[in-house]
């Protein structure tokens, strides 16, 4: 058989303990795909001491991860550092100078330079592979990338966290509020200490903007996303969802309108009969629309050693028998010039919740404020009176622009028998 493909490998967390693991419980596999042996040669991480459960007294060690792109022991370097800056992108950077082949799993650094690093892997004429930056072992990217190569795509949407999925849906099963639920997540190791990046939406966003770039063809263009997290999100607001007849999720949504690409990334309302309303737990899913296919639904585990690994060998798979493509699907002079559109042209329906105080003529007053941006009230739900104290009321709208809506609740929390700020969660079509 042939020469073994040596791999270098920086970082050995979670994800890198689970690269060496698959490749020494499935040799016999990967080789047999691959077309020769696939083994780790040098590896780089912080601690030489601590115990990742796989044997790594035939593997080399250096200090520098940034020495595994010149490392004549390597034929591939493996980043799992992460981060969008630092060691991670000078690590990038002097793999694709050396010429060699580089795997990431690493979505911030794709997000926030992936437009730089795919250029210079064009010109370098070297495979820059990403398939677990984004959904873990969903095969994501290919599916977009090369399954869907001959489609114009029209959108592409999912549930791209799975700390903030885990999190809504027990705050919906069982009643409980945000911050409870959170710290339960953190304590089961779901969410990270500091839970900024996955509860604030950062995290969403930045595998958004990756499935963007391949799914129109265009550089990735993180700073283009509007980012909302979940913070805001009630145990009183997920079960006005399920009375309504919807789920809450947090979604990722990438659209073809006719101002430009539209990405965003929020709380979002989403009838229970729809697919994306039935993925719980930590589990992701990812809908994709082309002209020809129709829609389609990618569903599985989003991140964890297991399915992330797993995406990680099968582009080190690719590589070994010569598959790769341009980083977004075509080649730079190939890619779209599409503008993005911006967030306040967004037309849609939206769930309002507000704290009222429970007085003659407050809903007059709610009233006039969307009749005067032009909106038009679908629906709306009042449980109880209490007098001179504060009341949920709950309204629906009809379609209406992002712009109008910000404008009337402006208004509407300016009044002074509105006793909380309005919360505001926009409804999404299946």
């Amino acid at each position: 058989m042939s020469r073994p493909l040596k791999l270098g490998v920086a970082g050995l967390g979670t994800v890198g303990a689970g690269v060496l693991k698959l490749l020494a419980d499935n040799a016999d596999i990967v080789a047999a795909r691959a077309g020769r042996p696939v083994e780790v040669s040098v590896v780089s991480a912080r601690d030489r001491t601590r115990d990742r459960g796989v044997d790594l007294s035939n593997v080399a060690w250096v200090d520098d991860p940034v020495a595994l792109a010149a490392d004549p022991r390597t034929d591939i370097v493996v980043e799992l550092i992460g981060g969008s800056s630092g060691p991670a992108r000078a690590l990038a950077d002097a793999t694709i100078a050396a010429g060699k082949p580089l795997v990431t799993a690493n979505k911030a650094l794709l997000a926030i330079h992936g437009a730089e690093l795919a250029q210079a892997a064009e010109t370098a004429h070297v495979p820059l592979a990403f398939e677990a930056a984004v959904a873990g072992g969903i095969p994501v990217i290919k599916a977009l990338r090369e399954g869907l190569a001959g489609n114009r795509i029209s959108r592409v949407a999912g549930i791209l966290n799975g700390t903030c999925n885990y999190i809504l849906t027990v705050m919906r099963e069982e009643g409980r509020g945000f911050a409870e639920v959170l710290a339960d997540a953190q304590a089961l190791g779901y969410a990270e200490t500091d839970p900024s990046f996955d509860i604030d939406g950062i995290d969403a966003a930045h595998k958004l903007a990756i499935l963007a770039a391949i799914a129109f063809g265009r550089p990735v263009d993180f700073d283009s996303v509007h980012v909302e997290g979940i913070r805001g999100i009630s145990a009183l607001d997920i079960g006005f969802a399920e009375e309504l007849g919807y789920r809450i999720k947090l979604l990722g949504i990438a659209r073809r309108t006719e101002g430009g690409i539209s990405a965003r990334v929020h709380p979002a309302m989403v009838a229970k009969a729809a697919h994306l309303a039935r993925v719980d737990g930590v589990f992701n899913a990812v809908v994709a629309e082309g002209d020809f296919v129709g829609p389609l639904m990618l569903e599985g585990r989003g991140a964890g050693a297991g399915p992330t690994a797993s995406a990680v060998v099968s582009d080190v798979i690719d590589i070994a028998r010569g598959r790769y493509t341009p980083v977004w699907g075509a080649a730079s002079g190939a890619l779209s010039n599409m503008p993005s559109a911006a967030m306040e042209d967004h037309v849609g329906a939206y769930y309002l919740r507000l704290m009222l105080l429970d007085a003659p003529g407050v809903i007059a007053e709610v009233t006039a404020a969307l009749r005067d941006f032009g909106i038009s009230m679908e629906s709306m739900l009042q449980r109880g009176r209490a007098p001179g104290e504060a009341v949920p009321v709950v309204l629906t709208t009809h379609d209406t622009t992002e712009r109008a809506m910000r404008g009337a609740i402006g208004r509407i929390g300016a009044l002074a028998s509105v006793l909380e700020p309005p919360a505001l969660i926009r409804i999404e079509p299946a």
